[in-house]
Protein backbone atom coordinates (compact mmCIF):
# COMPACT_ATOMS: atom_id res chain seq x y z
CA UNK A 1 0.00 0.00 0.00
CA UNK A 2 1.07 3.23 -0.60
CA UNK A 3 1.68 6.38 2.20
CA UNK A 4 0.92 9.87 1.76
CA UNK A 5 1.80 13.25 4.00
CA UNK A 6 -0.53 16.54 3.08
CA UNK A 7 0.75 19.88 2.83
CA UNK A 8 -1.52 22.73 2.22
CA UNK A 9 -0.35 25.28 0.50
CA UNK A 10 -3.28 27.45 0.95
CA UNK A 11 -6.99 26.63 1.01
CA UNK A 12 -7.19 25.32 -2.81
CA UNK A 13 -4.11 24.43 -3.04
CA UNK A 14 -2.38 20.80 -1.65
CA UNK A 15 1.17 19.18 -1.95
CA UNK A 16 1.04 15.53 -1.99
CA UNK A 17 4.01 13.42 -0.82
CA UNK A 18 3.57 10.14 -1.54
CA UNK A 19 5.79 6.91 -0.68
CA UNK A 20 5.86 4.09 -3.29
CA UNK A 21 5.32 0.64 -2.41
CA UNK A 22 8.39 -1.49 -3.01
CA UNK A 23 6.62 -4.54 -3.52
CA UNK A 24 3.89 -3.22 -6.24
CA UNK A 25 6.66 -1.32 -7.90
CA UNK A 26 8.99 -4.74 -8.21
CA UNK A 27 5.75 -6.48 -9.37
CA UNK A 28 5.32 -2.96 -12.09
CA UNK A 29 8.78 -3.58 -13.38
CA UNK A 30 8.11 -7.40 -13.75
CA UNK A 31 4.92 -6.98 -15.60
CA UNK A 32 6.80 -3.97 -17.76
CA UNK A 33 9.75 -6.25 -18.61
CA UNK A 34 7.34 -9.02 -19.51
CA UNK A 35 5.65 -6.35 -21.84
CA UNK A 36 9.04 -5.74 -23.62
CA UNK A 37 10.80 -8.89 -24.08
CA UNK A 38 8.22 -10.31 -26.43
CA UNK A 39 9.15 -7.50 -28.81
CA UNK A 40 12.97 -8.26 -28.71
CA UNK A 41 14.88 -10.95 -30.03
CA UNK A 42 18.32 -12.49 -28.30
CA UNK A 43 20.31 -15.09 -29.63
CA UNK A 44 19.71 -18.56 -28.25
CA UNK A 45 15.79 -17.73 -26.48
CA UNK A 46 12.62 -18.12 -27.61
CA UNK A 47 10.59 -14.22 -28.12
CA UNK A 48 9.41 -13.15 -24.81
CA UNK A 49 11.41 -16.15 -22.98
CA UNK A 50 14.92 -14.66 -22.88
CA UNK A 51 15.59 -13.93 -18.83
CA UNK A 52 15.38 -10.29 -16.93
CA UNK A 53 19.09 -9.93 -16.37
CA UNK A 54 20.14 -10.46 -20.18
CA UNK A 55 17.72 -8.14 -21.34
CA UNK A 56 18.75 -5.41 -18.58
CA UNK A 57 22.17 -6.32 -19.72
CA UNK A 58 22.05 -5.78 -23.37
CA UNK A 59 18.78 -2.96 -23.11
CA UNK A 60 19.32 -0.97 -19.89
CA UNK A 61 16.57 -0.56 -17.40
CA UNK A 62 15.03 2.51 -18.79
CA UNK A 63 12.18 1.15 -20.30
CA UNK A 64 11.31 -1.03 -17.95
CA UNK A 65 11.62 1.89 -14.93
CA UNK A 66 10.02 4.49 -17.73
CA UNK A 67 6.75 1.44 -17.93
CA UNK A 68 6.98 0.70 -14.17
CA UNK A 69 6.11 4.36 -12.98
CA UNK A 70 3.20 4.71 -15.16
CA UNK A 71 1.54 2.05 -14.31
CA UNK A 72 1.98 2.56 -10.48
CA UNK A 73 2.22 6.49 -10.16
CA UNK A 74 -1.32 7.35 -11.09
CA UNK A 75 -2.87 4.26 -8.86
CA UNK A 76 -0.95 5.72 -6.36
CA UNK A 77 -1.81 9.31 -6.57
CA UNK A 78 -5.69 8.02 -6.81
CA UNK A 79 -5.27 6.20 -3.31
CA UNK A 80 -3.66 9.48 -2.10
CA UNK A 81 -6.38 11.29 -3.22
CA UNK A 82 -8.85 8.94 -1.49
CA UNK A 83 -6.84 8.55 1.51
CA UNK A 84 -7.38 11.79 2.29
CA UNK A 85 -10.56 13.27 1.20
CA UNK A 86 -9.39 15.57 -1.86
CA UNK A 87 -11.06 16.36 -5.02
CA UNK A 88 -8.73 17.79 -7.49
CA UNK A 89 -10.02 20.32 -9.79
CA UNK A 90 -7.12 19.90 -12.55
CA UNK A 91 -3.71 17.88 -13.50
CA UNK A 92 -1.15 18.05 -10.85
CA UNK A 93 2.39 18.67 -11.17
CA UNK A 94 4.56 15.64 -10.30
CA UNK A 95 8.14 15.15 -9.23
CA UNK A 96 10.31 12.35 -7.97
CA UNK A 97 12.08 13.57 -4.94
CA UNK A 98 15.67 12.05 -4.34
CA UNK A 99 15.69 8.35 -2.60
CA UNK A 100 17.32 8.28 0.79
CA UNK A 101 19.17 4.95 1.72
CA UNK A 102 16.67 2.60 2.85
CA UNK A 103 13.57 4.55 2.17
CA UNK A 104 10.57 4.24 0.01
CA UNK A 105 10.69 6.02 -3.58
CA UNK A 106 8.56 9.29 -2.86
CA UNK A 107 6.77 10.98 -5.21
CA UNK A 108 5.60 14.92 -5.02
CA UNK A 109 2.17 16.33 -6.47
CA UNK A 110 1.10 19.41 -6.52
CA UNK A 111 -2.65 19.88 -7.10
CA UNK A 112 -5.54 22.45 -6.67
CA UNK A 113 -8.59 21.09 -5.17
CA UNK A 114 -12.16 21.76 -4.62
CA UNK A 115 -12.71 24.20 -1.40
CA UNK A 116 -14.38 22.71 1.96
CA UNK A 117 -17.38 24.74 2.66
CA UNK A 118 -20.54 24.32 4.51
CA UNK A 119 -24.01 24.45 2.28
CA UNK A 120 -25.87 28.03 3.94
CA UNK A 121 -29.65 28.26 3.77
CA UNK A 122 -30.62 27.62 0.32
CA UNK A 123 -34.24 27.16 0.57
CA UNK A 124 -36.52 29.97 0.38
CA UNK A 125 -34.80 32.27 -0.77
CA UNK A 126 -36.25 35.45 -1.22
CA UNK A 127 -36.86 37.00 -5.19
CA UNK A 128 -39.06 39.09 -6.68
CA UNK A 129 -41.38 38.29 -9.88
CA UNK A 130 -43.90 40.07 -11.68
CA UNK A 131 -47.22 39.25 -12.56
CA UNK A 132 -47.67 36.89 -15.72
CA UNK A 133 -51.32 38.49 -15.64
CA UNK A 134 -52.42 39.77 -19.19
CA UNK A 135 -54.61 42.99 -19.68
CA UNK A 136 -56.63 43.62 -22.85
CA UNK A 137 -54.55 46.32 -23.56
CA UNK A 138 -51.40 43.96 -23.51
CA UNK A 139 -53.71 42.12 -26.34
CA UNK A 140 -54.61 45.15 -27.92
CA UNK A 141 -50.80 46.76 -28.17
CA UNK A 142 -49.94 43.20 -29.63
CA UNK A 143 -52.48 43.71 -32.29
CA UNK A 144 -51.84 47.25 -32.89
CA UNK A 145 -48.08 45.91 -34.12
CA UNK A 146 -49.68 43.54 -35.99
CA UNK A 147 -51.25 46.20 -37.92
CA UNK A 148 -48.16 48.08 -38.30
CA UNK A 149 -46.57 45.07 -39.48
CA UNK A 150 -49.19 44.86 -42.13
CA UNK A 151 -49.29 48.28 -42.84
CA UNK A 152 -48.58 49.99 -46.12
CA UNK A 153 -46.57 53.57 -46.35
CA UNK A 154 -48.53 56.53 -48.67
CA UNK A 155 -47.67 59.86 -49.26
CA UNK A 156 -49.51 62.38 -47.52
CA UNK A 157 -48.91 66.05 -48.30
CA UNK A 158 -48.60 67.46 -44.70
CA UNK A 159 -46.16 68.44 -42.02
CA UNK A 160 -44.37 65.98 -40.19
CA UNK A 161 -45.79 64.69 -37.31
CA UNK A 162 -45.03 62.14 -34.56
CA UNK A 163 -45.44 58.46 -36.07
CA UNK A 164 -44.82 59.47 -39.80
CA UNK A 165 -42.13 57.88 -41.78
CA UNK A 166 -40.37 61.24 -44.52
CA UNK A 167 -37.93 60.48 -46.52
CA UNK A 168 -35.09 62.80 -45.35
CA UNK A 169 -31.02 63.09 -45.35
CA UNK A 170 -29.36 63.83 -42.41
CA UNK A 171 -25.52 65.26 -41.17
CA UNK A 172 -24.73 65.15 -37.55
CA UNK A 173 -21.75 67.27 -36.84
CA UNK A 174 -20.22 67.91 -32.82
CA UNK A 175 -18.51 71.14 -33.14
CA UNK A 176 -18.69 71.46 -36.59
CA UNK A 177 -16.78 68.06 -37.45
CA UNK A 178 -18.95 65.20 -39.35
CA UNK A 179 -18.77 61.78 -37.40
CA UNK A 180 -19.34 58.23 -38.16
CA UNK A 181 -22.72 56.85 -38.24
CA UNK A 182 -24.15 60.65 -38.29
CA UNK A 183 -24.86 60.87 -41.94
CA UNK A 184 -27.06 59.46 -44.33
CA UNK A 185 -29.03 60.27 -47.54
CA UNK A 186 -32.63 59.90 -48.56
CA UNK A 187 -33.60 57.55 -45.70
CA UNK A 188 -37.23 56.61 -44.75
CA UNK A 189 -37.70 57.21 -40.70
CA UNK A 190 -40.18 56.74 -38.58
CA UNK A 191 -40.14 59.70 -36.34
CA UNK A 192 -40.45 57.57 -32.65
CA UNK A 193 -38.89 59.44 -29.95
CA UNK A 194 -37.63 55.92 -28.31
CA UNK A 195 -35.29 55.33 -31.71
CA UNK A 196 -33.25 58.30 -31.33
CA UNK A 197 -31.15 60.38 -29.14
CA UNK A 198 -33.10 63.53 -27.60
CA UNK A 199 -34.06 65.84 -29.34
CA UNK A 200 -33.59 64.38 -33.30
CA UNK A 201 -37.20 63.35 -33.75
CA UNK A 202 -39.09 66.42 -32.06
CA UNK A 203 -36.70 68.94 -34.05
CA UNK A 204 -37.95 67.21 -37.53
CA UNK A 205 -41.95 67.45 -36.12
CA UNK A 206 -43.29 70.15 -38.52
CA UNK A 207 -40.96 70.10 -41.02
CA UNK A 208 -42.28 70.27 -44.67
CA UNK A 209 -41.45 68.10 -48.02
CA UNK A 210 -38.64 70.57 -49.74
CA UNK A 211 -37.26 72.23 -46.16
CA UNK A 212 -33.68 71.91 -45.04
CA UNK A 213 -32.77 73.04 -41.48
CA UNK A 214 -30.28 72.16 -37.95
CA UNK A 215 -31.42 70.03 -35.30
CA UNK A 216 -29.85 69.62 -31.65
CA UNK A 217 -29.70 66.93 -30.50
CA UNK A 218 -28.14 65.13 -27.55
CA UNK A 219 -26.07 62.18 -26.63
CA UNK A 220 -26.49 61.08 -23.60
CA UNK A 221 -24.10 60.55 -20.82
CA UNK A 222 -24.02 56.69 -20.50
CA UNK A 223 -24.47 56.59 -24.98
CA UNK A 224 -22.46 52.71 -25.93
CA UNK A 225 -19.71 55.27 -27.82
CA UNK A 226 -18.08 56.94 -25.20
CA UNK A 227 -16.45 59.32 -28.08
CA UNK A 228 -20.14 60.59 -28.47
CA UNK A 229 -21.39 60.13 -24.88
CA UNK A 230 -22.90 63.62 -23.40
CA UNK A 231 -22.40 65.45 -26.26
CA UNK A 232 -24.41 67.96 -28.36
CA UNK A 233 -24.69 67.60 -32.29
CA UNK A 234 -25.99 69.45 -34.84
CA UNK A 235 -27.85 67.59 -37.63
CA UNK A 236 -28.48 69.24 -40.66
CA UNK A 237 -31.88 67.75 -42.30
CA UNK A 238 -33.82 68.02 -45.22
CA UNK A 239 -37.13 65.98 -46.06
CA UNK A 240 -38.07 65.04 -49.36
CA UNK A 241 -41.56 63.09 -48.83
CA UNK A 242 -43.68 62.45 -45.87
CA UNK A 243 -45.61 59.29 -46.06
CA UNK A 244 -47.76 57.65 -43.25
CA UNK A 245 -49.00 54.04 -42.87
CA UNK A 246 -52.43 52.98 -43.64
CA UNK A 247 -53.49 50.01 -41.07
CA UNK A 248 -56.21 47.24 -41.91
CA UNK A 249 -59.11 47.41 -39.92
CA UNK A 250 -59.30 44.86 -37.01
CA UNK A 251 -61.59 42.12 -38.47
CA UNK A 252 -61.70 38.32 -39.21
CA UNK A 253 -59.79 38.96 -42.42
CA UNK A 254 -57.14 40.96 -40.71
CA UNK A 255 -57.19 37.51 -38.51
CA UNK A 256 -56.61 35.39 -41.52
CA UNK A 257 -53.86 37.42 -42.56
CA UNK A 258 -52.05 37.21 -39.29
CA UNK A 259 -52.16 33.53 -38.58
CA UNK A 260 -54.48 31.83 -41.78
CA UNK A 261 -57.68 31.29 -43.66
CA UNK A 262 -59.59 29.35 -40.21
CA UNK A 263 -58.51 32.08 -37.91
CA UNK A 264 -60.71 34.84 -36.18
CA UNK A 265 -60.04 38.24 -34.73
CA UNK A 266 -61.21 35.96 -31.15
CA UNK A 267 -59.03 32.73 -31.98
CA UNK A 268 -56.01 35.43 -32.54
CA UNK A 269 -56.44 37.53 -29.76
CA UNK A 270 -56.45 34.44 -27.59
CA UNK A 271 -53.63 33.16 -29.40
CA UNK A 272 -52.08 36.58 -28.87
CA UNK A 273 -52.87 36.46 -24.77
CA UNK A 274 -51.05 33.23 -24.55
CA UNK A 275 -47.82 34.39 -26.37
CA UNK A 276 -47.57 37.32 -24.23
CA UNK A 277 -48.07 34.62 -21.28
CA UNK A 278 -45.55 32.46 -21.89
CA UNK A 279 -43.10 35.58 -22.95
CA UNK A 280 -43.94 37.26 -19.45
CA UNK A 281 -43.17 33.37 -17.33
CA UNK A 282 -39.93 32.72 -19.34
CA UNK A 283 -38.47 36.33 -19.04
CA UNK A 284 -39.65 36.06 -15.29
CA UNK A 285 -37.71 32.75 -14.72
CA UNK A 286 -34.61 34.44 -16.08
CA UNK A 287 -34.92 37.36 -13.89
CA UNK A 288 -35.50 35.16 -11.15
CA UNK A 289 -32.98 32.90 -11.75
CA UNK A 290 -30.05 35.89 -11.80
CA UNK A 291 -31.30 37.15 -8.55
CA UNK A 292 -31.25 33.36 -6.93
CA UNK A 293 -27.78 32.80 -8.05
CA UNK A 294 -26.41 36.16 -6.51
CA UNK A 295 -28.54 35.93 -3.62
CA UNK A 296 -27.24 31.89 -3.39
CA UNK A 297 -23.58 33.53 -4.00
CA UNK A 298 -24.09 35.92 -0.70
CA UNK A 299 -25.20 32.70 1.75
CA UNK A 300 -21.61 31.36 1.70
CA UNK A 301 -18.29 32.60 1.48
CA UNK A 302 -15.28 30.49 0.22
CA UNK A 303 -11.84 30.26 -1.33
CA UNK A 304 -11.96 29.73 -4.97
CA UNK A 305 -9.09 27.47 -6.71
CA UNK A 306 -7.46 30.42 -8.84
CA UNK A 307 -6.79 28.02 -11.87
CA UNK A 308 -10.32 27.51 -12.26
CA UNK A 309 -11.20 31.04 -12.31
CA UNK A 310 -8.01 32.07 -14.39
CA UNK A 311 -9.21 29.61 -16.87
CA UNK A 312 -12.84 30.56 -16.96
CA UNK A 313 -11.80 34.44 -17.09
CA UNK A 314 -9.87 33.75 -19.95
CA UNK A 315 -12.67 31.70 -21.85
CA UNK A 316 -15.16 35.15 -21.12
CA UNK A 317 -11.77 37.17 -22.30
CA UNK A 318 -11.51 35.40 -25.73
CA UNK A 319 -15.59 35.01 -25.86
CA UNK A 320 -15.53 38.75 -26.31
CA UNK A 321 -12.82 39.25 -28.88
CA UNK A 322 -14.26 36.35 -30.80
CA UNK A 323 -17.19 38.01 -31.16
CA UNK A 324 -16.07 41.78 -31.53
CA UNK A 325 -14.11 40.25 -34.99
CA UNK A 326 -17.30 38.52 -35.76
CA UNK A 327 -18.69 41.95 -35.37
CA UNK A 328 -16.41 43.52 -37.72
CA UNK A 329 -14.71 45.95 -35.40
CA UNK A 330 -11.03 45.89 -34.65
CA UNK A 331 -10.38 45.34 -30.77
CA UNK A 332 -8.81 48.19 -30.18
CA UNK A 333 -11.69 50.63 -31.28
CA UNK A 334 -14.02 47.70 -28.77
CA UNK A 335 -11.70 48.93 -26.09
CA UNK A 336 -12.22 52.75 -26.92
CA UNK A 337 -16.13 52.79 -27.40
CA UNK A 338 -16.19 50.67 -23.91
CA UNK A 339 -13.28 53.81 -22.44
CA UNK A 340 -11.39 50.44 -20.85
CA UNK A 341 -8.02 49.20 -21.03
CA UNK A 342 -7.66 45.36 -21.58
CA UNK A 343 -6.45 45.11 -18.51
CA UNK A 344 -9.70 47.02 -16.96
CA UNK A 345 -11.72 44.48 -18.71
CA UNK A 346 -9.50 41.63 -18.07
CA UNK A 347 -10.00 42.65 -14.37
CA UNK A 348 -13.99 42.97 -15.48
CA UNK A 349 -14.07 39.22 -16.58
CA UNK A 350 -12.38 38.22 -13.52
CA UNK A 351 -15.04 38.97 -11.26
CA UNK A 352 -17.40 37.63 -13.87
CA UNK A 353 -15.27 34.48 -13.58
CA UNK A 354 -15.20 34.48 -9.97
CA UNK A 355 -19.33 34.89 -9.78
CA UNK A 356 -19.77 31.59 -12.12
CA UNK A 357 -16.96 29.13 -10.23
CA UNK A 358 -18.66 29.91 -7.06
CA UNK A 359 -22.08 29.26 -8.57
CA UNK A 360 -20.87 25.78 -9.87
CA UNK A 361 -19.34 24.75 -6.89
CA UNK A 362 -22.44 25.99 -5.15
CA UNK A 363 -25.46 24.31 -7.68
CA UNK A 364 -22.70 20.78 -7.33
CA UNK A 365 -23.13 20.45 -3.89
CA UNK A 366 -26.74 21.31 -3.13
CA UNK A 367 -27.42 19.04 -5.96
CA UNK A 368 -25.93 16.42 -4.41
CA UNK A 369 -26.98 17.31 -1.30
CA UNK A 370 -30.84 17.15 -2.71
CA UNK A 371 -30.02 13.77 -5.05
CA UNK A 372 -30.44 15.81 -7.30
CA UNK A 373 -28.85 13.88 -11.02
CA UNK A 374 -29.65 13.70 -15.23
CA UNK A 375 -32.14 10.58 -15.79
CA UNK A 376 -32.16 9.05 -18.99
CA UNK A 377 -35.16 10.82 -19.76
CA UNK A 378 -33.24 13.94 -19.17
CA UNK A 379 -30.68 13.24 -21.34
CA UNK A 380 -32.60 12.15 -24.09
CA UNK A 381 -34.90 15.24 -23.83
CA UNK A 382 -31.48 17.69 -24.06
CA UNK A 383 -30.57 15.76 -27.32
CA UNK A 384 -33.84 15.61 -28.89
CA UNK A 385 -33.76 19.79 -28.27
CA UNK A 386 -30.28 19.89 -29.89
CA UNK A 387 -31.02 17.93 -32.47
CA UNK A 388 -34.51 20.52 -33.22
CA UNK A 389 -32.27 23.50 -32.78
CA UNK A 390 -29.48 22.55 -35.04
CA UNK A 391 -32.06 20.92 -37.64
CA UNK A 392 -29.36 17.58 -37.13
CA UNK A 393 -30.77 13.85 -36.60
CA UNK A 394 -30.18 12.21 -32.84
CA UNK A 395 -27.21 10.10 -34.33
CA UNK A 396 -25.28 13.37 -35.07
CA UNK A 397 -25.96 15.05 -32.41
CA UNK A 398 -24.71 11.98 -30.39
CA UNK A 399 -21.74 12.07 -32.74
CA UNK A 400 -20.85 15.68 -31.73
CA UNK A 401 -21.42 15.45 -28.25
CA UNK A 402 -19.01 12.16 -28.03
CA UNK A 403 -16.54 13.92 -25.93
CA UNK A 404 -18.66 16.56 -24.49
CA UNK A 405 -21.29 13.82 -22.79
CA UNK A 406 -20.18 14.82 -19.43
CA UNK A 407 -20.68 19.10 -19.78
CA UNK A 408 -24.46 17.47 -21.25
CA UNK A 409 -25.12 15.73 -18.28
CA UNK A 410 -23.46 18.68 -16.46
CA UNK A 411 -25.51 21.30 -17.49
CA UNK A 412 -28.74 19.04 -17.26
CA UNK A 413 -28.09 18.94 -13.26
CA UNK A 414 -27.46 22.63 -13.35
CA UNK A 415 -30.70 23.72 -15.10
CA UNK A 416 -32.73 20.74 -12.75
CA UNK A 417 -31.17 22.33 -9.10
CA UNK A 418 -31.49 26.16 -10.31
CA UNK A 419 -35.32 25.02 -11.31
CA UNK A 420 -35.57 23.17 -7.72
CA UNK A 421 -33.74 26.38 -5.90
CA UNK A 422 -36.80 28.62 -7.83
CA UNK A 423 -39.59 26.07 -6.75
CA UNK A 424 -38.64 26.47 -3.26
CA UNK A 425 -38.18 30.26 -3.09
CA UNK A 426 -40.18 32.46 -1.78
CA UNK A 427 -41.46 34.68 -4.47
CA UNK A 428 -42.95 38.47 -4.21
CA UNK A 429 -44.93 39.57 -6.60
CA UNK A 430 -44.09 43.14 -8.31
CA UNK A 431 -46.07 45.28 -10.50
CA UNK A 432 -47.07 43.45 -14.01
CA UNK A 433 -44.25 43.31 -16.89
CA UNK A 434 -44.53 45.61 -19.54
CA UNK A 435 -46.14 44.26 -22.37
CA UNK A 436 -44.46 41.89 -24.86
CA UNK A 437 -42.92 42.39 -28.42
Amino acid sequence: MSAATVKHLDPTQVELEIAIDEAELDAAREAAFRQLVRNVRIPGFRPGKAPRKLFEAQYGTAGIEERAMDAVVPTAYSKALQENDLQPVDRPQMELLPQEDGQPLRLRATVSVRPNFELGEYKGIELEGGSSAVAESDVDAAVDRLRKDLGTLVPVDRAVALGDTPTIDYEGKIDGVAFDGGTAKEQPTEIDESRFIPGFADGIVGMKAGETKDVEAHFPEGYQNAELAGKRAVFTVTVHENKVAELPEVNDDFAKQVAGDTATLESLRADLRASIERHRRATQRRDMTGQLVDKLNATVDFPLPAVLVDREAESLFNEARGYVERAGITWEKYLEEQGKTEAELREQYRGEAEKRVKTSFLVEAIAKAENISATEADIEAEISALSRQYGQPREAILGMLRSNIDALIDGVVRTKTLEFLLDHAKVTETAPAAPAA
